[in-house]
């Protein structure tokens, strides 16, 4: 008993002396009965700012400038989401909705199969600084989502209601001439390149320095895919096992390099031109795009026409359900928000104060644009 005695009161002196804990669980919103803290508030805009292209890009010192523009709108956002999030777990609560881990294992399986792989999605999350903790939260959450929408009336979609839908909108299923492809991508992206080039190195390099790099990253690659699209041309047969080794495209590196059945218009000219350009089964590249060198095996080639309802059925009987479960929340989302108790304890995280601050930075950047921009005479 002395023991447990002594251990709580060192836990509360920390508490004490640090702040943090007391801090942390602070609440700063009420919705209804629960309250969201400090905690849940820093997590997720930490999350958030992590992933902001404008942080990835090196814009600013987003997290420690409270009072800029990109902070604020981050702010804003981060309170409108912890808010629905509150109120939708409300209201699986209140019906009684429970997920199993077995459900969220099918859920990710089903993602797995989607991009690729589990190495590809592993790639994927590091990518984006997810965690895979995280990911099974955000899972977990989505399987909740969708089985408190399937509580609604009218989310089931009918075969009746995918064929109509497929008769009234067949020009949507029309495709041009398309080509099936294979690519290897050594990526030559400069942010990406600087990204790699200091995540290697264990001290801060000049910019000068991350240029030179860069530089000598770039042509490392271009040789490579010289040396990769030789040996290729000399031997296809080998063109999935190089992209398994060498294809920095993690969607599609696991699968081969496989691209499927494209049309011109969705890839960048420089690699439409060689796509279509070439013969089926023949290498194509080097070819140079603002994403690096691909090198190029194209499979088969089949005229314009139209998808065939049997062929896309399944898929599009998926994307009009997910149209209606997304339909289903924002309705009972809108009804939870007329009769909820919102109170922002503290009076900083109010939207409409953040609003404020917000508008004014904009008043005051239009301002300063205006003073810079050069002034022009009336004659």
């Amino acid at each position: 008993m002395k023991t447990k005695k002594l251990i709580a009161t060192l836990l509360v002196a920390g508490m004490l002396f640090t702040g943090c804990g007391l801090k942390n669980s602070q609440a700063i919103i009420k919705v209804n009965d629960a309250v969201i803290t400090q905690s849940d508030f820093d997590k997720l805009m930490d999350r958030q700012i992590e992933s902001s292209p404008f942080a990835k890009m090196g814009v600013g010192d987003i997290k420690n400038d409270k009072e800029g523009v990109l902070y604020l709108m981050t702010e804003r956002a981060v309170i409108t989401q912890l808010i629905i999030q509150q109120l939708l777990e409300q209201e699986v609560k209140a019906r009684g909705i429970k997920v199993s881990n077995k459900e969220i294992d099918e859920a990710i399986d089903k993602i797995i199969d989607k991009v690729g792989g589990k190495e590809n999605l592993s790639n994927m999350l590091k990518q984006n600084n997810v965690t895979t903790k995280q990911f099974k939260s955000d899972i977990k959450t989505q399987v909740k989502m969708k089985k408190l929408a399937q509580t609604s009336k009218n989310v089931k979609v009918s075969d009746k209601e995918v064929k109509d839908f497929y008769n009234k909108n067949i020009d949507k299923f029309k495709h041009g001439e398309q080509v099936r492809a294979y690519h290897i991508l050594l990526l030559t992206d400069p942010m990406q390149l600087a990204q790699e080039i200091a995540g290697d190195g264990k001290k801060e390099i000049s910019e000068s320095e991350m240029t030179k790099k860069i530089s000598e990253k770039v042509k490392e690659r271009e040789t490579l895919a010289n040396k990769i699209a030789k040996e290729l041309k000399a031997d296809n047969s080998k063109f999935a096992q190089y992209a398994k080794k060498y294809s920095q495209d993690t969607t599609t590196a696991e699968k081969g390099g496989d691209l499927g059945y494209f049309e011109a218009k969705v890839m960048v000219p420089e690699f439409a031109k060689a796509a279509f350009g070439a013969k089926p089964n023949t290498v194509v590249g080097p070819v140079k795009t603002q994403f690096g060198y691909h090198v190029i095996l194209v499979t088969d080639r089949r005229p314009a026409g139209v998808e065939s309802f049997d062929k896309i059925k399944n898929n599009l009987k998926e994307s009009l359900t997910n149209e209606k479960e997304i339909k289903a929340i924002d309705d009972i989302l809108n009804a939870l928000k007329k009769k909820a108790n919102i109170e922002y304890v503290d009076k900083q995280y109010n939207p409409d104060e953040i609003t404020k601050k917000l508008t004014k930075q904009l008043e005051q950047m239009q301002k300063e644009a205006n003073q810079v921009a050069p002034s022009k005479k009336i004659k």
